[in-house]
């Protein structure tokens, strides 16, 4: 049998499951219950299983540093402070390490920023293997502040349960599946209609309200914008950008990919092999345009194409003539493109997933259609690249600063070209014909990244926050 534990009135724990490596402990066997600090206490998740979020802020000197955590809620219950005034609270239970033990602990969450100790422990906190010694302190080993610089909290952090939006207009596969990963792994994932959001503007808060409301912070956002949206759904993604949320696609990277025009200038920015392409906007450079292109047959794209659609193929001189007559007079602004003969109607989609390709199918198109587009009707199967076509992939993802993207390659003769780069790529078609899990891929990316760190909030803030 082991020897009991013994604790003075103040001691150093830690408590693992919250990512709060080293905190100063007040002893009180007066107290029944253990409180610990908590500042922006959010509830979230079900009725069936509710949560809880909150910043606890470790150090006592340093209030401008907060860690943010989130448990599992057991309880709520009415405590009354040592001044005498009861306060309805969040109860949480988590383990609490000290020395070389650990056992479960119930915590109410409360403000304690007044307070020398972060966290208060009562007596229901101990169990026979425990002694208290009131008039002794620090009898356990002493541990270190210092644990809070950013790299040693990334080694301890916990796999909290997030908050995740899903910015989505329809109930596809892709949503489903992304709802239905997150809440596997116990996370709170909202399917949030982008065109609901409107936006509030100003200096001091800017938020995003949705339905008559304000959103709550959430860890993560995984924009799912349609292409005829795309100038409103960017303007939300900026929105979420400027409160500090991070998005797995951020608003510039949408923009660009989603301009056909300014992709493969973007492409060609970084030496990204492609098709060779021309614009011009006046109907005089049509010769012209055409010979930059390598001549007939060749592509006529809409700067704004999607699933294949606005993209022609034109065999001779004169249907492409035709097409970017036809194009200029609906005052659609096109481009057009040399034509890949030896790809024979197959493309390569790449899904590259925080700067590597984790997928990667072939894409047949239907006989007698050059588009290999899955929404057309055409076939996939999962395909082994080169290591240039690799390369390639996420090279080009990286140029456009997306951590989720869906890159669709050319085989030509002379190395792998770009057709486009996604940044809503489907997961049906992908997850079907390669037989991995891509939502459970995207989720290890977001895992890592909302990882709970070190928040740094300016002194001046910091200090006026509960004004």
């Amino acid at each position: 049998m082991s020897e009991p534990l013994r604790l003075g009135w103040e001691e150093w724990v830690s408590l693992p499951q919250l990512g709060l490596p080293a905190l100063k402990a007040k002893v009180d066997t007066g107290a029944k219950t253990s409180a610990l600090h908590a500042s922006d206490i959010e509830p979230f998740g079900t009725a069936a299983q509710p949560k809880v979020r909150f910043l606890m802020h470790p150090i006592p000197s340093r209030p401008e540093l907060a860690i943010a955590c989130s448990a599992p809620v057991t309880d709520r219950r009415e405590v009354t402070s040592s001044n005498g005034e009861t306060e309805l609270r969040f109860v949480i239970t988590t383990k609490m390490r000290v020395a070389d033990r650990e056992w479960p602990v119930d915590m109410t969450l409360t403000d304690r920023s007044s307070m020398q100790y972060r966290m208060l422990l009562g007596r229901q906190a101990f169990n026979d293997d425990v002694i208290v010694t009131p008039n002794e302190s620090f009898c356990q080993p002493t541990l270190s502040y210092d644990v809070y610089s950013s790299a040693k909290v990334r080694e301890v952090a916990p796999d909290r349960a997030l908050r995740i939006a899903v910015l989505s207009r329809e109930n596809n596969y892709s949503t489903r599946r992304l709802v239905e990963e997150g809440e596997r792994r116990g996370h709170t994932v909202e399917v949030i209609d982008t065109l609901r959001c409107y936006i509030a503007l100003n200096a001091m808060a800017p938020e995003v309200h949705y339905d008559g409301k304000r959103l709550p912070r959430y860890d993560a956002v995984i924009p799912r914008i349609g292409a005829s949206i795309t100038p409103y759904g960017t303007a939300i993604i900026r929105q979420f950008e400027t409160i500090g949320t991070w998005c797995i696609n951020g608003s510039a990277g949408i923009t660009a990919s989603r301009d056909k025009l300014h992709a493969h200038q973007v492409l060609a920015r970084q030496k990204i092999g492609m098709p060779a392409t021309a614009f011009a906007a006046s109907p005089k450079d049509t010769g012209s345009l055409m010979a930059l292109a390598g001549g007939a047959p060749m592509i006529v794209k809409l700067l704004e194409s999607t699933q294949g659609k606005g993209v022609v193929l034109a065999e001779t001189k004169k249907a492409a003539e035709s097409v970017i007559t036809a194009f200029r007079g609906l005052r659609a602004n096109f481009l057009v493109q040399s034509f890949v003969k030896e790809a024979a109607g197959e493309d390569i989609r790449c899904l590259v997933l925080d700067g590597r390709v984790v997928a990667s199918i072939k894409r047949t198109g239907v006989a007698g259609d050059f588009r290999s587009n899955l929404h057309l009707g055409g076939a996939a199967k999962a395909v082994k690249i080169t290591r240039a076509e690799r390369d390639t992939a996420q090279r080009a993802a990286r140029a456009f600063g997306l951590g989720l993207a869906g890159v669709d390659l050319l085989r030509a003769s002379d190395g792998p070209k770009v057709l486009e780069v996604n940044s809503s790529p489907g997961l049906e078609g992908i997850e079907g014909a390669s037989g991995k899990d891509i939502a459970g891929a995207l989720y290890d990316m977001v895992e890592r990244r909302a990882r709970p760190v070190p928040v740094r909030r300016s002194r001046k803030s910091a200090g006026t926050a509960g004004t």
